[in-house]
């Protein structure tokens, strides 16, 4: 095996979704290091059917302002000072991280494409940005939940009827180490066919 091929290895084993990170900033060439990975995703017929928007210092009010918005929705028995507590509540989770990049699947209009496949090449592109984020000493996570399926979040975002969000990426410098990793043994989840 070359040495490629177990750096590439040992970085899909090793990768683990971290959720505690520093609020140190992220430059941009870094990011834009993680997009340029993300964008070399497979997708069928080459139809590259993702977008990103990357979220920093105040543009994280974007998100902010999306669970929000989804969040009202369900507080409306409570008093002025409660409601608003809990919307503040919301609000922060777009704080988590010194960077936050909303991934969508921005499907092709090439009459081949087939929405399932548009959406697992995004998604395809997001494990690569995870991975990257991860080969570059980053600690990363893939969120989602039931806000970011809200129609209210998709507006929030400017999205068309087509597009749809695939998660938010939440990124920066680890503040825990990630635990062991654990999985089933391969012999659970592989059928082999002679």
């Amino acid at each position: 095996m070359t040495n490629q091929a177990t750096v590439v290895l040992e970085t899909i084993r090793t990768r683990r979704s971290i959720g505690r990170v520093k609020q140190d900033p992220v430059s941009r060439e870094t990011i834009e290091m993680l997009l340029e990975a993300a964008i070399w995703a497979p997708s069928h017929h080459n139809t590259q059917p993702w977008k990103f928007i990357v979220m920093t210092g105040d543009g994280r009010s974007r998100l902010a302002e999306g669970y929000a918005r989804v969040a009202a929705l369900s507080l409306n028995d409570l008093d002025d000072q409660e409601r608003e507590e809990r919307l503040q509540k919301e609000r922060q989770k777009a704080y988590r991280a010194p960077v936050v990049i909303a991934a969508v699947c921005s499907p092709s209009d090439d009459p081949r494409a087939v929405p399932a496949e548009e959406l697992a090449a995004a998604q395809a592109a997001v494990q690569n940005l995870l991975l990257a984020a991860h080969a570059l000493g980053l600690g990363a996570i893939w969120r989602s939940g039931a806000p970011m399926f809200h129609p209210l979040m998709k507006e929030t975002f400017g999205l068309s009827e087509q597009e749809q969000l695939v998660g938010f990426i939440y990124i920066g410098y680890p503040d825990v180490e990630p635990s062991a990793g654990k999985r089933a043994p391969l012999a659970e989840k592989v059928v082999w066919l002679k």
